[in-house]
């Protein structure tokens, strides 16, 4: 049994909990909004060439065999796996409005001399070659495609149904984790810049069950379409990279001060943020430098979820400058991001 002091003091912290709830003076609101793509690309480029740099070069051919040996590859696994990435990128980079045309070039004699790593980046002769000969503006270069599997096996005790009837035996299964490794670099010759370089992974499990070792891992021979599909999928998330996306982010905002906070928290509660405004403002001009600097604070939000960003980063300096509102200047800093942000999406979204 808990003694009279341990009741006492569970209670104290019970209440101290519900004091700490009770007096929040601020709670959260969820605003979608568009981030600009990771990757820009110059508005000048409308058609583009999707290449595949992953034969391996003669000298380091020796080395790659050994490693596929030893890695349970399939003589073709990397070499189709890699046009299935080609494949899919060119694909997915279709269904951008952004290029007017998109070019899956062929074999091209590209090679790299770093079998499972970037090699160095191909020279801007090669680059504006590849460009001028197939009138693209830019290259999407696949630089690195590599597949590395492990086994691994286990012996479990089963029941076998013979003619004589159930006698125990032994069941081998085994299992195989291929890692599939890509890397990618976007080649931009009118700028002479490489706009990205950047790695894809995606990891296969396969599993197989035979009488003996050989058995079970015969089972796992059959994961080579598996492999050129997990490949295009990585291929197309890459896509993804030039493409703005849109994303949830959450703000504080005040809910205490006067009646009217407790009345707009109603009305934000509901949806009705522009009711809230309403009463914030109202408190903009409070006698209490507290109060008008939460106002303040909470039209700044009120601005960002209407899109208006200038107008909300000038409520928030007025919160800090003229009523030292913590938050705003939090708040200023994350909004001037924000402006930056838009201005990278206006080039981005340029046609």
């Amino acid at each position: 049994m808990p003694t009279k002091k341990c009741v006492q003091n569970l209670l104290f912290i019970a209440l101290g909990a519900l004091t700490f709830i009770s007096c929040k003076s601020t709670e959260l609101v969820y605003i979608k909004v568009l981030e600009p793509a990771p990757v820009t690309i110059p508005a000048y480029v409308k058609n583009i060439g999707v290449v595949n740099r992953t034969t391996v070069t003669s000298q380091n051919k020796a080395l790659d065999v050994v490693d596929k040996i030893f890695s349970l590859e399939g003589k073709q696994l990397d070499k189709e796996g890699a046009q299935s990435s080609v494949s899919g990128l060119a694909d997915e980079l279709r269904k951008n409005n952004r290029f007017n045309d998109v070019k899956e070039l062929g074999e091209l004699d590209l090679t790299t001399n770093a079998p499972g790593l970037f090699s160095a980046p191909l020279s801007w002769e090669t680059v504006d070659k590849i460009c001028r000969e197939n009138h693209v503006d830019a290259l999407f270069s696949l630089e690195l495609f590599d597949t590395d599997s492990k086994i691994s096996y286990a012996a479990i005790p089963v029941s076998l149904n013979t003619p004589l009837g159930k006698v125990p035996g032994i069941e081998h299964q085994a299992s195989m984790l291929t890692n599939i490794k890509t890397g990618w670099r976007i080649y931009d010759p009118a700028s002479r810049n490489i706009l990205d370089e950047f790695p894809v992974s995606r990891n296969l499990t396969f599993s197989g069950r035979g009488i003996n070792p050989a058995a079970a891992a015969g089972a796992l021979i059959n994961r080579k379409e598996a492999v050129k599909q997990a490949s295009a999928q990585a291929a197309q998330y890459y896509g993804m990279r030039i493409i703005p996306y849109r994303t949830r982010v959450t703000r504080d905002y005040y809910v205490k001060g006067t009646d009217n906070f407790r009345t707009a928290r109603r009305k934000a509660q509901t949806g009705n943020w522009d009711g809230a405004a309403e009463l914030w403002k109202k408190e903009t001009t409070n006698a209490s430098k507290s109060v008008a600097g939460r106002a303040c604070y909470n039209m700044a939000i009120i601005c960002e979820i209407n899109g208006e960003l200038e107008l909300a980063i000038k409520w928030s300096q007025k919160a800090y400058e003229e009523y030292n509102n913590r938050l705003a200047l939090k708040y200023i800093r994350l909004l001037k991001n924000r402006q930056a942000g838009n201005a990278l999406l206006q080039q981005q979204q340029v046609q």
